[in-house]
């Protein structure tokens, strides 16, 4: 069966030219998911593992390395050890973010409890950890080491960033660039960094990583607001709920006369949503081109993303890469 035959979308196509790959990747889940003395862990890590996420990060990885000419067998390690700190941060996400769904699913804080999430989230971390030294290479350890830091940065500058409505594009950015686009360019950097390729293709990987990066999350925030629930996996709104700024509601802030104003600071800034609020922020976003602004920054990046890929050698893996960054983009369209 060919490629085109089992796969249409751009993820799925290179999920099917990295199958093996995947599936030694699964492997490694379930072995160093286990727990002798806890079963809690290895419970709450399936129910998040399996519920039916596309594997992109741990894919970036496979794909870069590959790329790169890599045939060794340490970049499923790297590609777990991603996967792994992956699942970790939406463990640590839902409790922060009191989340009751995600993928389509309920949460396991919703389902155990909050210590539960928070303690198996942090054993994930520490096998990543492991999974990181037995490849007995410094570098690589360095980068997913310094991407687990900067996450954790973003999500504690996205904390104290939320509900103030001074908050403008730069430090969304940071937010960005922390909480998502830091594990994306490290993915890529450390599958490039464990094939031993030059100096100059390991930075394009991670220029790659880093737009993609920022444009995936730009489109998962325009998308709470125009998508479905089935096609985002959990309710439509839940940033606007969750009192978050994300870039179209800082661009509509930015816009916004004196009455429009006053409604952001009720419903952000105090809390107070009442129904219809939801509706009101939707209008006043399309009113202020807040959603096309977006788009149009997305698509940017992603501009930026294909220019660093056009940097790395011709091959089938760079081609399934550059038709991925387009997909981001094409589901907002």
């Amino acid at each position: 069966m060919s490629l085109d035959e089992k796969a249409t979308k751009p993820h799925e196509q290179l999920a099917a030219a990295l199958e093996g790959e995947l599936a030694a990747v699964d492997t490694l889940i379930a072995e160093r998911m286990a727990s002798e003395h806890a079963p809690r862990i290895p419970e709450v890590t399936a129910h998040i593992v399996g519920a039916g996420g596309k594997r992109l990060r741990p894919m970036l990885t496979l794909a870069a390395a590959g790329l790169c000419g890599y045939d060794g067998p340490y970049h499923v390690h790297l590609a777990t050890a991603v996967e792994f700190i992956h699942t970790a941060t939406l463990l640590h996400d839902d409790v922060v973010d009191e989340s009751s769904q995600r993928r389509g699913r309920p949460t396991a804080n919703l389902l155990w409890d909050n210590k539960s999430s928070v303690l198996v989230g942090d054993y994930l971390f520490a096998r990543a950890f492991q999974l990181m030294t037995d490849t007995n290479n410094i570098r690589v350890l360095a980068i997913l080491s310094n991407a687990s830091a900067v996450i954790t940065e973003g999500e504690v500058l996205q904390l104290t960033a939320a509900q103030d409505l001074n908050t403008g594009p730069d430090t969304y950015l940071k937010v960005v660039r922390g909480k998502t686009a830091a594990l994306f360019s490290a993915a890529t950097e450390v599958g490039g960094e464990i094939a031993g390729a030059p100096a100059e293709q390991v930075r394009a990987l991670f220029d790659y990583g880093d737009a993609l990066g920022i444009a995936f999350q730009m489109v998962d925030d325009l998308l709470d607001y125009t998508g479905t629930a089935a096609a985002i996996g959990k309710n439509v709104g839940d940033d606007f709920r969750e009192r978050k700024l994300t870039l179209p509601v800082i661009k509509a802030v930015a816009k916004a006369d004196a009455e429009e104003r006053a409604f952001w600071v009720r419903v952000i800034e105090k809390g107070k949503q009442e129904e219809g609020d939801l509706e009101q922020a939707l209008a006043l976003m399309h009113k202020h081109g807040a959603f096309e602004e977006t788009r149009q920054e997305a698509i940017a990046w992603i501009g930026k993303a294909r220019a660093a890929l056009a940097q790395l050698p011709e091959h089938p893996l760079r081609d399934m890469l550059d038709a991925l960054a387009d997909y981001i983009i094409a589901r907002v369209r």
